[in-house]
């Protein structure tokens, strides 16, 4: 056996396997000619070439054969997700038949196996590569940067919704996996495996791993769930998991199907293509969603957001105040929504119940005074928690039963008289009544028009012509990695075709982030 020496400090390069085709290759050449100058593929060609690609090369072992080149294999994967053909197993085919990836390639075709591992090698690089475009596009001037809109949108996971189980069949099935596994460990047969088990020992390796990973999911959903007020949690035997993909939420799509899905998050630039910031989380609703992703936009350097445009479900108390210590100016409306637009208009309505709005507040006594000026006193506080995990304070404040019963607007203020009329005051009510004025301006409005024409158009995009309605691979690490590789050809080609139009001289400031990163 020969003996290896370990050097301390050093490490062999990885080895790579020269294209079948070079640049004065006669197949190369005719390939070339017959491409478009305008093809997307010289496009991404030339942009992939902006890019600080050591990470990727460094994350190949210098053990075994020669492997494809990653910056080749890249290219083609842009490409194809710009085609929109977003599965790896679409990259093996493809490259075989396509004349625009083989010029992209220079011929290579690796097999469907490489294409699945590459997409899981380049996941953990592609948010840097995002985070270092928009901080050289925010260099050279192609924005500015201070405008922005945000929104979620729940796309599949790949995952069957008529699969799901809770923790009594879970349990049951996860002893009968184990017994399986047992008998495969022994070289014997299993007998009468139902019909839900997976037929050979490697497959039921597999299942047994999902399975744990259920068992994990479920703990935390329960978890959750115990910690809800007793009024508002759920039957436990209600609650139940996807095994082909635990880690996927549930919760009803656009087609109002209840499914697996990822909740997907985009913050576009107002004033460019550019995508700011994005993730995926495991949650079926955008609640809580603004913290993480104010977040992602503070890690970047240059970048000096001023407005903020969202929808209903990221305006709270807390997310103001969040925004407002950031220096931020959240744009959104107040508690609005389908239903309670709806609400507004029913005949149930027509008559106009005294909302808070029509009392009064007195910020040196601390109080409320009614529409027929009667104090309302300060009773308690309760602290609300908010889906980020932040407390909320809410002040509660109540008018003298004496007053509401002999009122003559009591039928129109409160339900019941005899107890007297409340009213409830968020410890960030200042920055809400400031928030409501601001909404109501026609700067305000104008402004927020442009919402729908930035991040909204951005999951059409996505979605219509990228087609992903559905994730290629389970699991959330892979989802980020989708929406991180759409995210980045998008901004690749922005960049790229905003340097390519600029008249002054520039330096190729991506190289320089990487190496300061």
């Amino acid at each position: 056996m020969v003996n290896r020496r370990r050097c301390i400090g050093k490490r062999a390069r990885a080895r790579f396997a020269e294209p079948p085709l070079q640049e004065d290759h006669p197949r190369w050449e005719e390939l070339d000619q017959q491409l478009p100058q305008d093809h997307v593929a010289r496009d991404v060609a030339a942009a992939v070439g902006q890019l600080d690609l050591s990470p990727l090369f460094d994350a190949y072992s210098a053990s075994g054969s020669p492997a494809t080149r990653p910056d080749l294999m890249l290219r083609i994967v842009l490409i194809e997700l710009r085609r929109g053909r977003p599965h790896p197993h679409q990259w093996h085919r493809d490259t075989q038949e396509n004349d625009a990836l083989k010029w992209a390639g220079f011929g290579i075709c690796p097999s469907r196996t490489a294409w699945y591992d590459f997409h899981s090698r380049v996941g953990p690089l592609v948010e840097a590569w995002n985070r270092q475009l928009v901080e050289a596009s925010i260099a050279v001037g192609i924005t500015d940067a201070r405008q922005a809109s945000l929104d979620g949108s729940t796309v599949e996971a790949n995952a069957s919704r008529h699969r799901l189980i809770n923790q009594a069949v879970l349990t049951g099935r996860s002893t009968m996996l184990d017994a399986a596994c047992a008998w495969d460990e022994q070289g014997a047969p299993v007998a009468d495996a139902p019909r839900w088990m997976a037929k050979t020992p490697e497959t039921r390796k597999n299942q047994r791993w999902r399975y744990e990973s259920a068992h994990n999911r479920l703990a935390e959903l329960h978890a959750v769930n115990n910690r809800q007020d007793p009024c508002k949690r759920r039957d436990p035997d209600k609650i139940v998991v996807s095994t082909s993909d635990p880690s996927a939420a549930l919760g009803r799509d656009k087609f109002h199907i209840f499914r697996p899905l990822y909740n997907t998050q985009l913050v576009c630039d107002l004033n460019s293509p550019l995508i700011l910031a994005y993730d995926v989380f495991a949650q079926p609703t955008d609640a809580g969603m603004l913290k993480p992703m104010l977040s992602k936009l503070q890690a970047i350097e240059g970048l000096s957001l001023e407005d903020l445009l969202a929808d209903a479900g990221y305006v709270t108390a807390h997310h103001l105040a969040l925004c407002d210590r950031a220096g931020i100016t959240l744009y959104g409306p107040w508690q609005e929504n389908d239903f309670s637009a709806k609400k507004k208009k029913s005949p149930a309505n027509a008559a106009q119940q005294i909302g808070k709005p029509q009392f009064t507040w007195l910020p040196d006594e601390q109080q409320y005074v009614c529409p027929q000026g009667h104090r309302l006193r300060w009773i308690g506080q309760q602290k609300r928690r908010q889906a980020d995990g932040e407390i909320n304070v809410m002040h509660s404040y109540r008018c003298s039963p004496e007053h509401c019963r002999g009122c003559p607007l009591n039928v129109r203020c409160t339900k019941n008289p005899q107890r007297g009329r409340s009213v409830k005051r968020s410890e960030h009510e200042s920055l809400i009544e400031a928030h409501r004025a601001r909404m109501a301006t026609d700067e305000a409005k104008a402004l927020y028009k442009k919402r729908k024409q930035t991040v909204e158009l951005g999951f059409a995009d996505i979605k219509q012509h990228r087609a992903l309605r559905r994730f290629p691979r389970r699991g959330l690490l892979h989802a980020r990695t989708q929406i991180g590789l759409l995210v980045l050809v998008q901004n690749l080609l922005t960049y790229q075709r905003a340097i390519a139009s600029h008249t002054t001289p520039h330096e190729t400031i991506l190289k320089c982030a990487a190496a300061t990163t």
